[in-house]
């Protein structure tokens, strides 16, 4: 189906205009005999005159035409380039249906030009598939020859809308044109807004240049899709610029006033900070002296149990020696509430360096501003993650700075390892001999005694076992009240 041809002697032909663009009826060249000569303008070969069943006046190929793109066109091409024609001729333009570019490099379905000559459009029916490079590569083409071009479809969701100058035409219920559906907005406040428009209306606005196609740089309102090209008014490209700067001014001062607001937090976490200081470094002087003053007594019960079978003590004391290069020991201040519960991990010094496992709920007064400066070191990842959470929760008790925590992998299946299975490390032990049930007083010596040979010395003060030489320096057994604690883990009193 093909709206013209070309007449012998009246020239091209168009079937869709009443004249035939020439000053002739259309009974001058339907049913008349002899056959009217109609030739087509692509192939050459012969054409006639012809009316659908609805009434649509078309040239066809006569038979044994070759195949030609023009023959190739569907109806529903040709009919929307019949509407866009009569569409621009009611905006006041002419039209021109299949009209060629200046040396043949392009056609235009519809082309559209105003009377006086100073602009001409290109109105493209584009319904099969087509990439948005070679669109764009059709619109440049016809661009440098002085051609604009606007592209339309009348499909639910063209993939290329919006890649060039375009809009989506649909039919509104018992309407006479097509109507614009997307690709025609107006800026609204801060976001863009479809505008409804006949396809006349719309031509008339695009032909005066009332619309212009613009990229509009902030969202469009649902269900409109984000077009990268759609057609405006240029009030409306005034707008949204305008807004876009007032958005940025917006944006500097918030910017500004933020980094005051946060330079004036700041300032007052470095008072936090130096206040903490102070309060911190008074709090470890004052466990660090209360260390000292218990390294004049015997060791306690608490500090035996913490040293023997607090799981994870041998890890976080190991973790301070290799990451932070600490040698440190179980303090004889455990069980003080300093330390809220936990175990202070104490440097050669006696000042602490850790403390291991503490109670959040115990974190309080004098505990919470020690505990704030000191690393605290948990026995596995959900135990330190516990004491975080509990510490969040609690604003009072929760440092401006957070506290410094870590964790330790430590042996699981039960509270701790049984005293034999350790050895004593310490610089003068308390040897005690476990000989026949019962136990006798013991020194280290510089040769192995036939006790040593057949029994085994243990060390009352870290509960470890004796490998070295020893020797028994008592007859009698030790008291009760003096012996080592029990293999289940209490102590024997």
């Amino acid at each position: 189906m093909a709206f013209r041809a070309v007449h012998a002697q009246w020239g091209t032909v168009f079937a869709h205009l009443a004249d035939l663009g020439c000053g002739r009826s259309w009974g001058e060249v339907w049913k008349v005999n002899p056959p009217a000569s109609l030739t087509c303008d692509e192939c050459r070969h012969g054409m006639y005159a012809k009316t659908s069943q609805a009434g649509i006046r078309f040239f066809a190929h006569a038979p044994g035409a070759p195949v030609c793109a023009l023959g190739l066109e569907s109806v529903a091409h040709h009919l929307l380039k019949l509407e866009l024609a009569n569409a621009a001729r009611d905006a006041g333009a002419h039209a021109e249906l299949e009209a060629c570019g200046p040396n043949g490099t392009w056609r235009a379905d519809v082309l559209a030009t105003d009377p006086a000559g100073t602009w001409a459009t290109a109105l493209e029916a584009q319904l099969a598939p087509i990439t948005g490079a070679d669109i764009t590569a059709r619109t440049v083409k016809m661009r440098a020859d002085g051609v604009t071009a606007i592209w339309f479809s009348d499909r639910p969701r063209p993939p290329w809308l919006g890649t060039v100058p375009s809009v989506r035409l649909e039919r509104p219920e018992e309407a006479k044109h097509l109507a614009v559906a997307e690709g025609l907005v107006k800026f609204e406040g801060h976001s863009w807004k479809a505008v409804p428009a006949s396809l006349p209306q719309f031509l008339t606005w695009a032909f005066a240049r009332r619309i212009v196609p613009h990229s509009p740089r902030t969202p469009m309102r649902y269900p409109q899709r984000s077009l990268a090209t759609a057609w405006t008014a240029p009030q409306y490209v005034t707008a949204e610029a305008a807004h876009l700067e007032e958005e940025e001014r917006r944006r500097r001062i918030d910017e500004a006033r933020m980094a005051a607001l946060q330079r004036e937090k700041e300032k007052k976490r470095e008072q936090i900070r130096a206040r903490n200081a102070v309060t911190r470094a008074k709090a470890l002087a004052e466990a660090t002296a209360a260390e000292q003053e218990a390294r004049t007594r015997p060791p306690g019960r608490l500090w035996q149990v913490a040293r023997v079978f607090r799981r994870g003590v041998d890890q976080a004391l190991a973790k301070l020696a290799e990451e932070h290069g600490i040698t440190a020991t179980v303090g004889l201040g455990t069980g003080d509430p300093r330390y809220a519960g936990g175990v202070p991990l104490v440097d050669e010094h006696g000042v602490p360096a850790a403390v291991f496992d503490p109670d959040p709920g115990r974190v309080r007064g004098e505990s919470f501003l020690l505990l704030a400066g000191l690393l605290l070191i948990f026995p596995d990842k959900a135990t330190q993650r516990r004491f975080e959470n509990a510490a969040n929760t609690k604003k009072k008790h929760r440092p401006v700075d957070g506290y410094r925590t870590d964790f330790v992998e430590a042996p699981v299946g039960g509270p701790g390892r049984a005293w034999r299975d350790r050895s004593c490390t310490c610089a003068t032990p308390q040897l005690i001999a476990k000989i026949q049930n019962a136990e006798y007083a013991a020194a280290p010596s510089e040769e192995m005694g036939p006790a040593a040979a057949l029994f085994r010395a243990e060390c009352r003060a870290c509960g470890g076992r004796y490998d070295k030489p020893w020797r028994r320096t008592g007859s009698t057994p030790v008291p009760r009240h003096l012996r080592l604690p029990a293999q289940t883990g209490e102590l024997v009193c």
